[in-house]
């Protein structure tokens, strides 16, 4: 049986409380994460925020020719 299967099988109330409780995981580690990083000294430099600049595309726009 799938998780998906077994996930459909629960009562409504039981699937509204497991949605909740994912939810509240996903917002409690996202509050948590950036306090981690901060507590561990994993916060990037602004070497590594130039080195990721330079690995971004750019989009250069070019005027069409008119008469075309």
């Amino acid at each position: 049986m799938s998780l998906l299967q077994t996930f459909r099988n629960l009562s409504p109330r039981m699937r509204l409380g497991v949605g909740v409780g994912m939810l509240a995981w996903g917002a409690i580690g996202l509050q948590l994460s950036d306090r981690a990083e901060d507590k561990y000294g994993l916060k990037a430099s602004e070497k590594d925020h130039a080195a990721l600049n330079q690995m971004v595309p750019t989009i250069v726009t070019v005027d069409k020719a008119k008469g075309r």
